[in-house]
């Protein structure tokens, strides 16, 4: 199933963040984890492209997820 990048915008006490790691793992993806409280460039790289200051942002391929909306997680990987 591992056919799409998959990056996700978090911070360490974010229980979202944790939901959708752990989501992803139990599908068995890799993902790459970017922490934005230690991160400025890329806390200001996931605000230009969303317009948001909150996490989890997950980027699959070129879609945007804005939260942990497993709904629209499941269909951008293809998952009923």
């Amino acid at each position: 199933m591992q056919h799409v990048r998959i990056k996700i915008y978090t911070t360490p006490t974010c229980p979202y963040c944790r939901k959708a790691k752990e989501y992803f793992r139990s599908l068995g993806l890799k993902f790459q984890e970017v922490d934005v409280s230690r991160d400025p460039r890329e806390a200001e790289l996931m605000f230009r492209k969303t317009g948001q200051l909150g996490v989890p942002v997950i980027e699959i391929g070129n879609n945007i997820v804005i939260g942990f909306d497993k709904a629209k997680i499941d269909r951008l990987l293809g998952i009923k």
